[in-house]
């Protein structure tokens, strides 16, 4: 069937349909990932995005579920140049085409995405509509895709109640624990737990609107603020609550929009990118020792690093193409946040270390 792919500037792209057969507005991004198309699906991060993958061929060695980041997929698009309807990989479980269906994601593919990638970067990040319709009217959608906004997306993907997991929980070592975690989920990857149950940890993960006076009650030995979707000004409560999180003297470690609540806690400001970085080959540079290693991203907003008090806060990593902040350490607190994905394996496991560091300011030996 054939579908459309129409953006807020006019710009109007013909394709095949795939995945779901129906009709979404959606902001449009891209990631620049060869592969990791199943854990880009799964992020919860993605949730309010349509996703075009930048890698021609996309869908070649299937889907295997065991790879997934969550429970389902959340992007509310998929956009490719050309979708593999034949995997060949012995772990093969599905084909891509059969997991979008599943999970209510529509799709094009067939289109130029190289021409609309360099619309995203020229004019930056903008709204979009995937439909089937051939009789749209431009008059009538432009005004829609304009007037859309990313609202209420951390809600809608985190969990809503409290869950706890051991070490041998989701594919994870079946080691000793002898730490206690609390994980706050504002869009949690399935890896960032995995990484610290193998690490000796038991964790439990508290949903989004959690009570700060809760966790530290639960006296756990470290506390993570995880990865999410969405402008991270809007969670005005959640932030309210790591205040009182950040002032308990309990170890915190924040990845991604974790890394942005917190820097809103202590005052700082955080703004949207033209066009974001969304891939598994951004470099971030660690100020500290001068390394730099090759992160996995998910983002469209950023601290603003002018907004940064030096007496609250320093810049520990930064993007090394564009010197945006991409970690943070707090002066007199056992906090510390990045803006990138240690747990994804970029580089495969380069910047994974940032949990065993996470594990000494915990006072593990792992």
């Amino acid at each position: 069937m054939k579908a459309f792919l129409i953006l807020e500037d006019g710009t109007v792209f013909v394709g095949k349909s795939i995945g779901k057969e129906k009709e979404v507005i959606s902001e449009m991004v891209f990631n620049t990932s060869m592969t990791g198309y199943l854990e880009v699906l799964t992020d919860p991060s993605y949730a309010g995005q349509a996703v075009t993958m930048t890698y021609p061929l996309i869908g070649n060695y299937g889907i295997c579920y065991n790879d997934m980041e969550s429970g389902r997929g959340w992007p509310d698009g998929f956009i490719v140049r050309e979708l593999s309807r034949m995997p060949s990989n012995f772990r093969s479980e599905d084909t891509l085409q059969h997991f979008l269906k599943k999970n209510d994601i529509p799709g094009i593919a067939g289109i130029d995405t190289r021409a609309l990638t360099k619309i995203l970067r020229e004019k930056g990040t903008m709204n979009g509509m995937i439909t089937t319709n051939e009789n749209y009217n431009l008059d009538e959608i432009l005004p829609k895709l304009k007037e859309y906004r990313v609202t209420g997306v951390v809600q809608k993907v985190s969990r809503k109640e409290k869950e706890s997991f051991v070490p041998g929980d989701i594919q994870s070592e079946k080691v000793a624990a002898d730490k206690n975690i609390a994980v706050i989920d504002v869009g949690t990857k399935n890896n960032i737990i995995r990484c610290l149950l193998n690490r000796g940890c038991n964790v439990t993960v508290y949903p989004c609107d959690f009570h700060a006076d809760e966790v530290i009650a639960a006296k756990p030995d470290g506390i993570m603020i995880t990865n999410g979707p969405g402008d991270p000004a809007e969670c005005t409560e959640i932030i309210e609550q790591i205040k009182i999180l950040a002032e308990s003297g309990i170890p915190i470690f924040a990845i991604c929009l974790g890394h942005q609540l917190m820097a809103l806690a202590h005052g700082a400001k955080t703004y949207k990118m033209k066009y974001g970085h969304r891939g598994a080959n951004h470099p971030v540079k660690d100020l500290v020792t001068g390394k730099v290693y090759i992160s996995s991203q998910n983002h469209g907003y950023v601290v603003d690093a002018e907004s940064i008090d030096s007496s609250v806060a320093k810049p520990w990593f930064v993007n090394a193409n564009d010197k945006t902040v991409e970690g943070m350490e707090y002066i007199g607190k056992p906090v510390k946040t990045v803006q990138f994905h240690p747990e994804a394996n970029a580089g495969p496991k380069d910047s994974e270390l940032l949990f065993d560091e996470f594990m000494k300011m915990i006072g593990g030996n792992r």
